[in-house]
């Protein structure tokens, strides 16, 4: 993986561990789809799009 992949997977890795400490809600539902639009944009090697959607699902939850 390029250096760029690996921050994207770290950053998975941590939002999908805020996500999961995050009680139930509006924020964790809105953050859930920010979440798996990430995945989608990640399954089609879109960085740009991953990323977006992660900063995204990230503030949801603040």
């Amino acid at each position: 993986m390029t250096p760029e992949q690996t921050k994207t997977a770290d950053k998975m890795r941590s939002v999908k561990a805020a996500w999961d400490k995050a009680p139930a809600g509006p924020k964790k539902d809105a953050a859930l789809k920010h979440y798996q639009a990430a995945e989608k944009a990640n399954t089609a090697k879109n960085n740009a799009e991953t990323n977006k959607e992660l900063d995204a699902a990230s503030h949801a939850l603040v």
